[in-house]
């Protein structure tokens, strides 16, 4: 079975980031990612998905440094559902725990900041080139979609 999710968006909002016992971090932050489409009468439509980011330990820290507000961001992760119950009514949430992260915009300096941080084995040489390649392809946004609608 698999449960992997692959997400490039915009950071929300700063990455929040919580100290537990023996030192562990954990960086919350929310991220939008946006779909273009044009629908079938011509009217071309923008939709934003929220997505609530779980980052644990290295990558909190990570997080914690060098992401910000507006940061765009590269991640893959897993999707992980909570249950709990407050005063007699059930509540749930949805979150990414995200277990690859590259950082894509560009440092100031003019030195391109897409370094990976990952909990895995992290990308090399021709395979990095084509992981930016593929963001970049998913990144265009010419407006024209291929929708069969």
């Amino acid at each position: 079975m698999v449960n992997k999710v692959i997400l490039v968006g915009h950071l929300g909002k700063d990455p929040e980031v919580k100290y537990l016992d023996q030192n562990r971090a954990v960086a919350n932050v929310t991220m939008a990612t946006n779909e273009r489409y044009t629908d079938r009468n011509g009217n071309k439509v923008e939709q934003t998905e929220w997505h609530n980011l779980e980052m644990w330990d290295g990558l909190a820290k990570v997080a914690e440094q060098y992401l910000k507000k507006g940061a765009l961001v590269y991640i893959e992760g897993k999707i992980k559902t909570e249950e709990w119950e407050k005063e007699g009514v059930k509540q749930r949430t949805t979150r990414i725990r995200v277990n690859t992260m590259n950082m894509l915009d560009r440092a100031s300096d003019g030195n391109s900041s897409n370094r990976p941080a990952s909990n895995q084995q992290q990308n090399t040489g021709n395979e990095a080139a084509s992981n930016e390649e593929a963001i970049n392809s998913l990144m265009d946004d010419s407006g024209e979609d291929d929708l069969p609608f």
